[in-house]
């Protein structure tokens, strides 16, 4: 009976340790989706000709990319996917805990709707 389960351990053991070295490259090609998804979202609003307010301040388009850049930068540890990075970084100051908001022309919306909005629209024109 010993013999029976020091085997069967062994072959669990060696199926994780396959399994392991499988989830390394979905793992990899996850982090490239989740990336070039962010490198959208960062684009869209630097691009976008919008207003950011973040703390009550008003800040150009580009200033917003270039300051979410840096946020994505300290803060990843933070997320893993496109929708974390919007809740936990893009959304609002981790300093004073207020919601960013971005105005385009008259129309002022939050910060993680107007980036869940674009999200939106990159994966509907990804799909076939």
């Amino acid at each position: 009976m010993a013999v029976r389960g020091a085997r069967a351990c062994t072959v669990l053991l060696a199926a994780l340790l396959a399994g392991g070295s499988m989830v390394a490259p979905v793992a990899a090609a996850d982090d490239d989706v989740m990336n070039a998804e962010i490198d959208f979202l960062l684009d869209e609003v630097g691009h976008s000709g919008c207003v950011f307010v973040r703390n009550g301040k008003e800040h150009a388009a580009r200033a917003a990319r270039d300051h979410l850049q840096m946020k994505r930068k300290r803060g990843r540890r933070y997320y893993d996917s496109a929708e974390e990075f919007i809740d936990r970084i893009a959304s609002r100051s981790s300093m004073s805990g207020k919601d960013y908001r971005i105005r385009c022309g008259e129309a002022e919306q939050s910060a993680n709707a107007w980036f869940n909005a674009a999200l939106a629209r990159y994966r509907a024109a990804d799909d076939p």
